[in-house]
């Protein structure tokens, strides 16, 4: 925070907050619930977002940027889980936990991601790490899975060509 922002009691405006936001209105497109068989839960949004904000880090993480950019990314995260743990009525006491074990979420669907994404994955891999995080092992069926593996690899291939000014302004491809 800058000083005069600490003077008057502003907060500052988060570099990565139109980014975040375009992650979260990529992740409540409707075609991951219908077409794609994403349920439509508290979980499943969640599990919808994160994989969509895990494509985003890893395309941050080529970038000289990459730790600013994904500390200020993982800020928005948080701010919104825990805004949303509240509105669902969690108290103070568990909110940390609960954040705690979101992070931790987020954290295992990027390494499964970026390991399923790698040169030299099987090319099962996606798709069986989408049934492991996004689905949460209960198999969508075979339809569902491909939409969703084909539109989150087409975010992640799109995402290669945005420049990390595009992606700070909430371009995603």
């Amino acid at each position: 925070m800058r000083l005069w922002d600490r003077l008057t009691g502003r907060k500052a405006e988060n570099p990565a907050a139109e980014l975040y936001q375009a992650v979260v209105a990529r992740g409540r497109e409707p075609h991951w619930y219908e077409a794609g068989a994403v349920p439509d839960t508290v979980n499943g949004r969640f599990d919808m977002i994160a994989s969509v904000l895990a494509m985003v880090m890893l395309r941050i993480e080529h970038d000289a940027e990459a730790a600013e950019t994904t500390a200020r990314l993982t800020e928005c995260f948080v701010e919104d889980m825990d805004g949303q743990l509240r509105q669902i009525g969690i108290g103070d006491v568990v909110v940390g936990k609960g954040i705690g074990k979101m992070m931790a979420l987020l954290g295992g669907r990027i390494g499964a991601y970026r390991d399923a994404l790698a040169d030299g994955a099987a090319p099962s891999a996606f798709s069986d790490a989408l049934l492991r995080n996004l689905y949460r092992g209960a198999h969508p069926g075979d339809a569902a899975l491909a939409h969703a593996a084909e539109g989150l690899r087409a975010l992640y291939d799109g995402l290669a060509g945005v420049s990390h000014g595009d992606l700070l302004a909430g371009r995603l491809a």
